[in-house]
């Protein structure tokens, strides 16, 4: 018994080839030979390959089968996850969320592809790819125990019903990601606004963050803000520190300071509380470089870490 198969596709089929030979030349230097065709058929390019000698191998001919179709699945659901994944993402954009603009339906776009590993580097993202991956495998597998003929676009549609759905899942989380995102925006407009029509309360505002992750407001001669400019916020409060990061903000924008400087580690300053800060206030808003505030809190949170 030969293992023969023969794969069909409208689109990527050069790539397809391209890393089946790859793979195929690992199975040919084990001592099998395998002979190839392509053949162009009502709009679809097929490529056929068939093992036409098991030379030195010590494969049985059903072993070589089912190693040789495990290679033909692995490249297909990997072309499948890395090419037609992003074509099947774009098409369920544009059918189900119509009623945005095409530079909103681009962000949309743009989200989802994040969120199935597309972008930027992400751990959450890569493990839901390998999940993907192996959902779509594993129905090739089953598949092609059956069958010796593969046509990909049919094959998406018909036999990876739940990989389709788990696409349009991540549509709509991307859809929520860009309204709240889109809301953020607007809220960060009217804020802005807010504090432009303002005037300073106070000259300068330091933003101190302690070891504990609690915020202190100081003014420009270090001293701690008088809740008389806090009402509201700080109530019946000796130590200004703040827990919660709106809370903070909230205190910020009522003050509306001409100047904002920001005692940050390095590490906190990408937090969204700061990019917040940054967003409202623009260049009101500076990092210290150094000084016997940010030299204290150091101290305090080295002293924590060896604790």
């Amino acid at each position: 018994m030969q293992a023969s198969f023969s794969i069909g596709a409208k689109d990527n089929i050069e790539l397809l080839k391209s890393k089946l030979d790859t793979e195929f030349a690992l199975l040919q230097n084990d001592g099998l030979k395998i002979d190839f065709e392509q053949s162009p058929t009502g709009g679809l390019t097929f490529l056929g390959y068939n093992i036409a000698d098991y030379g030195s191998t010590s494969y049985s001919e059903e072993e070589a089968r089912i190693i040789f179709k495990h290679y033909i699945a692995n490249v297909v659901s990997e072309v499948i996850l890395s090419n037609w994944e992003k074509d099947l993402l774009l098409d369920i954009v544009r059918q189900n969320y119509y009623y945005f603009t095409p530079d909103e339906q681009q962000l949309i776009y743009n989200l989802a592809l994040d969120r199935l590993n597309h972008g930027e580097p992400n751990e959450e993202a890569f493990v839901e790819y390998l999940g993907r991956k192996s959902t779509v495998l594993q129905k090739l597998l089953e598949y092609l125990n059956s069958n010796d003929r593969l046509i990909i676009e049919g094959f998406i549609k018909f036999r990876l019903k739940d990989y389709l759905q788990e696409l349009n899942s991540t549509a709509d989380r991307a859809v929520d990601d860009f309204m709240l995102e889109k809301e953020y925006k607007e809220f960060i407009k009217l804020l802005k606004y807010f504090v432009d029509i303002q005037e300073p309360r106070l000259d300068v505002v330091q933003v101190l963050i302690q070891p504990s992750g609690c915020f202190k407001l100081l003014d420009g001669n270090n001293k701690n803000i008088s809740s008389d400019y806090l009402e509201g916020f700080l109530i019946e409060t000796t130590e200004p520190e703040i827990n919660y990061e709106d809370l903070l903000i909230s205190a910020l924008i009522t003050i509306a300071p001409s100047a904002v400087i920001l005692h940050y580690p390095e590490k906190r300053q990408s937090e969204r509380a700061t990019e917040t800060i940054k967003s409202v206030f623009g260049d009101r808003v500076k990092y210290c470089q150094g000084c016997k505030l940010c030299s204290k809190r150091d101290i305090f949170e080295r002293q924590k870490d060896r604790n």
